[in-house]
């Protein structure tokens, strides 16, 4: 069997983040592993072109980056209940492709996310996250669907 070390849980702060959190602590508690909260901040580069910000997009993007690290802060303090060793981090870039390249630069041994169950036209217009990562994860990926 493998040796789940480092579990990574990429977080979006909906409501469902909490119940995703609690899955991938208690499988990090059954594999006595570390555990990697990320957060990714989706850069607006590709969107520049759509409107013109009052802001430059790099300082608008700097401020997300920030606000995403406080956030982190209190949903951690708030949510993660538990003795198990953990490191957080907030990235920026695409979604999927940060995740993934998170994984394959921190040795991370499983990669626990949830889904948000988009069907039909709302799987079309925003793609699946949970699909790209596990299609090209460098490791195993449990999906957690929080509304079951």
């Amino acid at each position: 069997m493998t040796n789940f070390k480092k579990i990574m849980v990429p977080i979006d702060f909906s409501e469902n983040s909490p119940k995703v959190l609690q899955s991938a602590v208690e499988v990090a508690e059954k594999f006595e592993a570390a555990l990697s909260v990320v957060f990714v901040v989706q850069s607006f580069e590709d969107y520049s072109g759509f409107f013109v910000p009052h802001m430059p997009i790099s300082q608008f993007e700097q401020e997300m980056v920030d606000s995403a690290e406080k956030k982190m802060e209190s949903f951690l303090a708030e949510n993660l209940n538990s003795d198990v060793p953990y490191n957080s981090a907030v990235l920026q870039g695409d979604v999927a492709e940060k995740i993934i390249e998170y994984a394959e630069k921190n040795d991370i041994s499983m990669i626990v996310m949830g889904t948000h169950g988009y069907k039909g036209l709302e799987k079309v217009l925003f793609g699946s996250i949970a699909e790209k990562v596990v299609k090209t994860s460098p490791c195993p990926v449990l999906t957690v669907n929080p509304y079951k």
